[in-house]
Order: C-alpha cells, then sequence, then structure tokens
C-alpha cells in the first residue's frame, strides 16, 4: 500500500545538490514524488511509496548531499496527489 510524506527539510540544503541527491536515492529504493527549493531556504520533498522505502527515504534526508548541512526535518502524512510523477523529480 502506498503512502505519502511531505517533509520539509531545514539547514544549508540548497545550492549543495541535495535535491538532486534526494532524487537519486529515491530512485534507488522506487520511490516517487519530487523535491523542491522553498523560499525560505529550506527544501519540501514529497515521498510516496510502502512504509519502509518512506523510513529509508526519511532517514537518508538527515544526511542528503555532501555539503549539505541538515539541522531538521519535519513531516507530515498526507493523501496522495492526484498528480503524482512516475518517479521522483527535482522541481
Amino acid at each position: 500500500m502506498s503512502h505519502c510524506l511531505c517533509c520539509f527539510i531545514s539547514g544549508r540544503v540548497q545550492g549543495v545538490w541535495y535535491r538532486d541527491s534526494t532524487r537519486q536515492k529515491a530512485n534507488q529504493l522506487d520511490v516517487t514524488g519530487y523535491a523542491r527549493n522553498l523560499p525560505d531556504g529550506r527544501v519540501e520533498v514529497l515521498m510516496c511509496g510502502n512504509s519502509g522505502q518512506l523510513d529509508k527515504l526519511k532517514d537518508w534526508c538527515w544526511q542528503g548531499s555532501s555539503a549539505a548541512q541538515v539541522t531538521d526535518i519535519q513531516c507530515e502524512v498526507m493523501d496522495t496527489p492526484d498528480k503524482l510523477p512516475d518517479t521522483f523529480v527535482v522541481k
């Protein structure tokens, strides 16, 4: 069964390849969704998959790209969007 989490990643996460690294890891885990920069400096990550996949990606989000410095992650469960990408994409 597919679940979705919307996570907001804080810290040094823009301009450090965080979104693309997240895309690569999500595709390895067969998770769909997206990562996008927010105007306040955070990155929003929507991830959809089974609970095991989401736990692995959420845990990985604390690491991120090699230049990232994650200070906080806030996630909330959400309904699966009507228009969900077939893969994980960077917006």
